[in-house]
């Protein structure tokens, strides 16, 4: 009985998991779009002098984050359990940093930055929660 009950748990898991890359990859393609289609307007919120250089950088960024995005959807709908722990583990630190390199930004904070830096530490909290929580 002992075995069931820990494969359900890991089973919850890991089905918690998949709804938050799935989240991720929505948040993550909004954010990629926003890169792509409108660069000044991102820079603007970020507190940055927007350029045609920083605006080509940041559309770079964007197309990246399609391919992020894509694959963490893909990953949350087709992904086996290893794979779909292993993204949970690479999102987790990675949206930790994120959260640390937005606050660390070369420009004033403001409501933008702080609630950025919150998206990437609130998903990373989600990560750690959905892998490590028993119910």
């Amino acid at each position: 009985m002992s075995e069931e009950n820990e494969a359900m748990t890991e089973q919850l898991a890991i089905t918690r998991i998949r709804m938050v890359l799935r989240a991720g990859s929505v948040v993550f393609g909004l954010s990629a779009l926003a890169l792509v289609a409108t660069p000044s307007w991102f820079n603007g919120l970020l507190g940055f002098s927007t350029t045609p250089e920083l605006e080509w950088s940041m559309r770079m960024i964007g197309i990246t984050l399609v391919a992020l995005a894509g694959n963490m959807y893909s990953v949350s709908t087709r992904g086996s359990d290893t794979s779909v722990k292993y993204s949970a583990r690479v999102m987790q630190v990675s949206a930790f940093a994120l959260g640390v390199l937005t606050l660390l930004i070369p420009a004033a904070l403001n409501w933008f930055t702080i609630a950025y830096a919150c998206v990437g530490f609130g998903f990373s909290a989600a990560y750690t929660w959905a892998t490590l929580s028993k119910r």
